[in-house]
């Protein structure tokens, strides 16, 4: 059955033997094409077509198989070359942010941290500078030594009860005492052949010297025989420095005193100090009472420990071997990573002592810095701690120095020598 109709058309079939001609078809009017409107946006990948919904069945490019929207290289005539987002796409084809730059970010990150750190530092130091007290004025002192190879400190520890409340007073058990007096004193040599710490006992019998007065300005005489802690009663820190340097023949390059109160506040702040008790003691006046073994001290604790004389045989000399192993587990403990570089450990320890640590004009926080890691250095074996060489005994139960071994010994820390000279244990 033949489903053309039978109008005698070309290119229908047919039994004509003649070969079919062309088959003619009309022409088509298409729509007129128009572009987006301006308030639609700029689409690089819209076509005429698209606009109009009119589809020609022509190819506008895409390979078959190949990536959605792919067409001719060249630009063929008509085709609209293919843009590719920069970023991966959000679900909606909207673009996304583009991949984090951690290379950079790690790089600022930095800068801010060094920044930060710097600027914590600098605060520390600078507010640490402003709390420490440079009462001393060692140019006041006279017909000083002439200086050495080593850095030498004299440092002191004073009765002073400067701050302290009726109850803080009986719970230290510093009694009620008006003024100061020296409680210890002990020269330190920071020395690049080993740091040493010499304790001198208070009731050495020496030469006070002639002096200025650091108030008055008046000059006085001399005084032979007296002792030691006398010079601090008598003018304060600068007769001290100046006796102490008559008599040795060392210079002393910077002074630091504590009271009481700083010294018991400093070791709270520190959460206490850990300490080896070779052999038990107890003793009604300074308050001690300790087990033999190792132990942590608070700060009421330690200020017995360093107090305490009558408890031992050797009286003076056993205290003052007590305050040197003390203070050196004392800087040991404050001069470690774990103080230093955490603020919530390093600014109570600086707010407990600095406030109260009195020093010379000269001394910075750098020199204060120096002093404790010498006498931490002390105390992990590198250095020597020694009482002063004593000769004997002195009118009004006092003791004489070894001049001869005195003298060797000043010599040697002058001239940044290994200590050799032995004092009395």
């Amino acid at each position: 059955m033949n489903d053309w109709p039978e109008d005698g058309g070309y290119g229908r079939g047919n039994a004509n033997p003649d070969p079919e001609g062309a088959r003619r078809m009309r022409h088509v009017q298409r729509p007129q094409q128009q572009p987006p409107r301006y308030d639609q946006g700029y689409n690089p990948n819209f076509t005429q077509a698209q606009g109009s919904g009119y589809d020609s069945g022509y190819s506008s490019g895409q390979v078959y198989g190949g990536p959605q929207g792919g067409g001719q290289q060249g630009g063929g005539h008509g085709s609209v070359p293919p843009q590719q987002p920069p970023y991966p796409q959000r679900p909606g084809g909207q673009p996304g942010r583009p991949a984090p730059d951690w290379r950079k970010r790690a790089k600022i990150g930095s800068i801010v941290l060094v920044v930060g750190v710097l600027a914590w530092g600098i605060g520390t130091y600078a507010w640490a500078s402003s709390q420490i007290r440079n009462e001393v004025d060692l140019s006041k002192v006279i017909e000083r030594p002439s200086e050495g190879d080593c850095t030498t400190y004299l440092i002191v520890g004073s009765d002073s009860r400067e701050g302290m409340t009726a109850e803080e007073k009986k719970k230290l058990h510093t009694g009620s005492a008006e003024g100061k007096r020296t409680d210890s004193m002990m020269i330190l040599a920071a020395c690049s052949s080993g740091n040493t710490m010499v304790s001198l006992p208070r009731d050495s019998w020496v030469t006070i010297p002639s002096f200025v007065g650091s108030d008055s300005g008046k000059q006085y005489a001399a005084r032979g025989g007296s002792k030691l802690n006398a010079a601090y009663a008598m003018d304060g820190p600068e007769l001290l420095v100046r006796t102490v340097e008559f008599n040795t023949g060392l210079r002393i390059d910077h002074y630091a005193e504590i009271g009481f109160a700083g010294f018991a506040n400093i070791v709270d702040a520190l959460g206490g100090v850990d300490l080896n008790i070779e052999k038990g003691f107890k003793d009604k006046k300074s308050g001690a009472d300790f087990q033999a073994g190792e132990q942590t001290l608070n700060g009421e604790q330690a200020l017995a420990f360093v107090r305490t004389r009558y408890a031992f045989a050797e009286s003076d000399f056993a205290r003052t071997k007590n305050q040197q192993k003390f203070l050196s587990a004392l800087a040991n403990e404050a001069a470690t990573p774990g103080t230093i570089l955490n603020p919530f450990a390093l600014y109570p320890t600086l707010g407990a002592g600095l406030d109260t640590l009195i020093v010379d004009k000269d001394m910075s926080l750098y020199d204060l810095g120096k002093m404790f890691f010498a006498m931490k250095g002390i105390s992990g074996g590198d250095g020597k701690s020694m009482n002063m060489p004593l000769a004997g005994s002195a009118p009004q139960n006092s003791y004489r120095w070894d001049m001869p071994k005195v003298k060797q010994l000043v010599q040697q820390i002058r001239d940044d020598e290994k200590v050799t000279v032995e004092g009395n244990r």
